[in-house]
């Protein structure tokens, strides 16, 4: 399922293929997320057009509406929304946290000083409730109950039926005290378990991947990774919430742990600093709602950092958002147009900055993944990240 290919020397990275039913995946690669079975305001035929070679979804929006029984009776995930390509599904561990503790990004939370277990961000109610026997959980949607066990973790993932898919898990906040990580690793690896036994008992032949968390702890994690490969998985999700200044430590900790011959999977990690820290300590895939997410309020990527197109300067900028960028936006609209757009409040602005995003995204993890085979990974890196944080700050 998963074929190693050329190593970065030096270094944890490599490209390698992880091959699935509807098709190989060259890694490492980006796979962007379509979270309600769609990656918002873009055909699917345009991610594939721009080189998403996977898309991810979430079990849990899609257990709620439109239901795992209507997907499967759609003939799966990818025939429900026109996907032949590898598809990924989540397990609902992510709204442990984003409906638990109400917070949205697991990356550079602000924990410093914080330790509590009752923490929620601000202005938000908690809408999941952890034992150790699963979550509580009440719908964003109508505020319904919903019960949501490992077992039926892989009921839905099941029914979904995704190439990919997760074990159920517990995402904590970096605010979390030691001894309430403690205890959620060991539930999560429970939950593990109880996700290889469902799994088998379905006789499902999706991969399953089970997720490492421990948050900044080292033996945690590594407890966690070894713990989980005794499962002998099919691969492995990097998890949790993660300090961005030690994300590399965080990630090098777990692969040590980990078996060479599995994939590797970050979740929810896209920022391009980020993306070269994790190829190199050797993660194979990578998902993040981010590209999508700040497209929609005006931001785009380029090589010289983020900027926003809502700003006073682009209303006569008749450039593309990037010269020389071969996403289909740029070879068609110009800056000025696009900042009309969203001035105007009109839908295709969210279409043409998120078709931009995400294929810069791809094509950078793409880039990554050539840069290794023929060995110019790190002047490749050099050079990236040496343009992109000299625009980063003052483009926000």
């Amino acid at each position: 399922m998963f074929t190693v290919g050329r190593r970065l020397e030096g270094a944890a990275g490599r490209t390698g293929v992880l091959s699935t039913p509807h098709g190989d995946i060259r890694t490492p690669a980006f796979i962007p997320v379509g979270t309600k079975a769609t990656v918002k305001a873009v055909l699917p035929e345009t991610m594939s057009e721009l080189g998403a070679q996977a898309l991810l979804a979430n079990a849990y929006h899609l257990y709620l509406q439109p239901g795992a029984d209507i997907v499967e009776a759609a003939g799966g995930l990818g025939r429900f929304m026109n996907w032949p390509a590898p598809t990924f599904t989540d397990s609902g561990g992510f709204q442990v946290l984003s409906l638990g503790a109400g917070f949205k990004k697991t990356l550079a939370m602000d924990a410093k000083g914080v330790t509590a277990d009752d923490v929620i961000a601000p202005g938000k109610d908690r809408m999941a409730v952890v034992d150790d026997d699963g979550v509580t959980f009440r719908s964003h949607i109508d505020g319904s109950t919903h019960r949501f066990t490992p077992e039926l973790s892989m009921q839905i993932q099941h029914q979904l039926g995704a190439d990919v898919i997760f074990a159920f898990d517990e995402l904590t906040t970096l605010m979390n005290t030691r001894d309430y990580q403690e205890r959620s690793v060991a539930r999560t690896h429970a939950w593990a378990e109880r996700c290889v036994a469902e799994h088998r008992r379905l006789g499902s032949t999706q991969q399953l991947f089970g997720v490492v968390q421990g948050a900044q702890h080292e033996d945690l994690r590594r407890r966690s990774a070894r713990d989980l490969v005794a499962l002998d998985l099919a691969g492995y999700g990097i998890g949790g919430a993660i300090e961005k200044e030690n994300l590399d430590e965080i990630i090098g900790w777990v692969v040590e742990e980990l078996p060479d011959d599995r994939p590797r999977h970050l979740l929810g990690i896209g920022e391009p600093d980020d993306l070269f820290m994790a190829v190199e300590q050797g993660c194979d895939t990578f998902d993040c709602v981010q590209p999508s997410r700040v497209a929609r309020s005006s931001r785009v990527y380029t090589a010289r950092g983020r900027h926003n197109l809502g700003v006073a300067a682009s209303r006569r900028s008749f450039e593309p958002i990037e010269n020389g960028c071969d996403c289909y936006t740029c070879k068609h609209y110009t800056v000025a147009y696009l900042h009309h757009l969203f001035k105007a409040n009109e839908y295709l602005a969210a279409t043409l900055t998120t078709i931009h995003n995400e294929r810069f995204i791809v094509r950078l993890v793409d880039d990554m993944r050539g840069a290794i085979d023929t060995g110019d990974f790190a002047a490749m890196k050099a050079e990236f990240l040496g343009g992109y944080s000299a625009g980063a700050v003052s483009t926000q």
